[in-house]
């Protein structure tokens, strides 16, 4: 076997302490040299997905999606879409274990379909997938900016409520702040991932402890369990049927960020088990607790939920908390949530940043070749895309100030961009990719096309239930779902963009190891090179 070393001269890596001889092998079949620090365990890999959905942050700022449907949406309809959306984990953990790269949506779209339709599709997704957590990092900032807001109105008794410049502005500080953190803590960020673990575990405890309590303490018992698992409301204009499914948009905005698993794979230390791990364990335990909190948030919340959808504290869990606890012990738990969400919003940059880059690396985004820069100064971290994001994200975010239908809609291409980027590489698979695709260390074997199938029906569902108005079939202009109408948009700019001017250029992935050839026409050459049994 070959040295560590001689793995990083064959393969171009510049630094042979970059990573062990067999992620440098397995990259390099990919067509890729090592450019990025492999300093993340499996553990920790897992603990950025984990990090980034923070259940307790995200079910506060989505619970307004489920409880119009009371009880039941809440609770059913978290475990209902989240087994649904683990079987999506499932069928990416099973290519990011074959093919682990930072780039992976898109470059697996591109090994996988069609001649004719690798180069526009694999532009596509690239496009939506780096847009898609553009959206989310623009949510949860601005979620983050109402949190804290939402303190400073139960400080002062609801007496007082922030203006959208207001919000605006702390959202761009929390932006900024994230970007400086991500570029300068990147040589500690494996261990703040591992201690946000030990921080999500800490908040879903003393949820589950202090609330129940609390409410006991203040009104002497807890809601029954034939209303927490039985009681049924519905506060839309839609049929009651209607109104729980639409309560599945809480989970689909919470459990949302397992590729961030697959963006970090060039810096996963034996990737091909820890990113897929990381998937699959991150959507199991937002399925798990998820299920727990919610059922404690039911056990304890007002059976008036207009009372609690309507708060003036800003965000329904605001109000559940002061129920539950009163001023003081509200003040704290959202303090711990501010805390939490502003971990969330750093893991998410960090993730974003990989994506971004490895788009950068292979000439798709503008100024690639500034933002495909690797810091060797700051221990090999993207510091030029990472900037670049900040000012995208800020400037995206002046949508906020017009008004939160405009916030939405930016919000939006999260779950609608990213539901794209994730599902067209599994249908290429489905569809061309059966004699192509080798599995890895991961696989779920004979059940790995049928748990594929159920991934794309539930994704193309998820992706036109984001576009209903929630209140009901007639909303008004400020209760439009305008999902369609800016993620429309993405993929028509993204595709024009393609077949106007990139198509000249953009072939797909472009290899940078040298042991592999860098003729891309084929697009898919690094990668047979070293594996010719696929083909």
């Amino acid at each position: 076997m070959e040295t560590q070393e001689a793995v990083a001269a064959n393969t171009g890596a510049e630094d042979p302490t970059l990573a062990e001889a067999r992620d440098m092998e397995l990259l390099a079949a990919m067509g890729y040299k090592q450019e990025l620090k492999r300093q993340y365990s499996t553990v920790q890999i897992f603990a950025v997905a984990f990090s980034i959905m923070g259940l307790v942050p995200s079910i506060a700022s989505t619970i307004s999606f489920s409880l119009p449907a009371g009880p039941v949406g809440m609770i059913w309809g978290w475990f209902t879409a989240s087994i649904l959306i683990l079987c999506v984990g499932l069928a990416l953990a099973d290519m990011a274990s074959a093919m682990p790269t930072a780039g992976g949506l898109y470059w697996w779209t591109h090994y996988f379909a069609g001649e004719k339709y690798k180069s526009p599709l694999s532009f596509l997704v690239g496009y939506s997938n780096t847009l898609g957590l553009v959206g989310g990092m623009c949510s949860v900032d601005y979620t983050l900016s109402l949190m804290l807001l939402s303190c400073i109105s139960i400080a002062r008794d609801g007496e007082w409520s922030a203006g959208r410049g207001t919000i605006y502005g702390v959202f761009a500080g929390f932006v900024v702040v994230h970007g400086l953190c991500a570029i300068f803590a990147g040589p500690i960020m494996p261990k703040i991932q591992t201690a946000c673990i030990y921080i999500n575990l800490i908040i879903m405890v003393a949820t589950v402890i202090a609330l129940p309590v609390g409410k006991v303490t203040r009104t002497g018992s807890l809601n029954p369990g034939t209303y927490v698992f039985g009681h049924i409301d519905n506060l839309t204009t839609w049929p009651t049927g209607w109104s729980f499914v639409l309560a599945w948009l809480s989970p689909i905005w919470s459990i949302g960020f397992f590729d961030s698993c697959i963006h970090m794979s060039e810096e996963a230390v034996n990737a091909a088990k820890a990113v897929p791990l990381g998937i699959i364990w991150s959507a199991s335990a937002a399925c798990v607790l998820g299920f727990l909190v919610l059922s404690i948030i039911a056990s304890v919340m007002d059976q008036n939920i207009n009372h609690t959808l309507n708060t003036v504290y800003g965000q329904p869990i605001a109000q559940i908390y002061y129920d539950a606890l009163g001023k003081r012990g509200a003040l704290g738990f959202m303090g711990v949530l501010i805390f939490i969400q502003f971990l969330i919003g750093l893991s998410l940059i960090v993730a974003a940043s990989r994506q971004a880059w490895a788009f950068s690396r292979d000439g798709a985004l503008p100024f690639s070749s500034f933002f495909r820069h690797i810091s060797k100064r700051i221990r090999y971290q993207p510091v030029n895309v990472i900037c670049g994001l900040v000012v995208v994200v800020v400037v995206f975010g002046l949508l906020c100030l017009i008004n939160s239908v405009a916030a939405n809609a930016l919000f939006s291409l999260f779950v609608a961009s990213n539901y794209v980027a994730w599902g067209t590489p599994i249908i290429c698979r489905l569809i061309w990719g059966k004699a192509r695709f080798q599995p890895g260390e991961f696989y779920t074997g004979s059940f790995s096309r049928p748990i594929a199938i159920v991934a794309v029906a539930w994704l193309s569902f998820g992706l036109i239930l984001s576009m209903f108005p929630s209140t009901g079939p007639n909303p008004t202009p400020s209760d439009m779902n305008y999902t369609i109408v800016l993620n429309g948009f993405v993929w028509v700019a993204s595709m024009s963009y393609y077949f106007i001017y990139a198509r000249k250029w953009y072939t797909g992935p472009k290899a940078t190891a040298v042991n592999v050839s860098t003729d891309n026409s084929d697009g898919d050459k690094g990668y047979e090179a070293s594996q010719p049994k696929l083909e």
